[in-house]
């Protein structure tokens, strides 16, 4: 596996453990819909929160978020309609953002980003 693959690895894992530290259930990781994924599904007080993790081992080329493309937003809509659908849903849904930059493989820094973005 590429080394970019085991950062993206090790960042989704820090951040299921980060929110779940912040009181989120996490419902499913990595979930598909057709050629949709989504990295992180959790659950807080009754709103599904669909999270997009972008990791990153330095901001020279930008800041990790910078790089959930429209496209990827159009993915996650398409997979969070889907999901509502088959869990029949009727609550809050959010889109979320986790950043995360090491500066090395054991200091890092995360940026969550709450209602990053709306699909249109």
């Amino acid at each position: 596996m590429a080394v970019h693959n085991d950062l993206g690895t090790w960042g989704e894992k820090i951040a299921v453990a980060y929110l779940e530290s912040c009181g989120y259930r996490i419902l499913n990781t990595n979930w598909r819909c057709a050629r949709a994924e989504v990295d992180v599904i959790a659950d807080q007080e009754g709103t599904i929160i669909f999270v997009e993790v972008k990791t990153r081992s330095s901001v020279d080329y930008g800041h990790p978020e910078d790089f959930v493309s429209y496209k990827k937003e159009k993915q996650l809509e398409f997979a969070s309609s889907a999901y509502i659908e088959m869990k029949q849903h009727k609550g809050e849904i959010r889109f979320d953002i986790v950043a995360i930059v090491f500066e090395n493989k054991d200091i890092y820094q995360i940026n969550h980003i709450k209602d990053a973005f709306w699909p249109s």
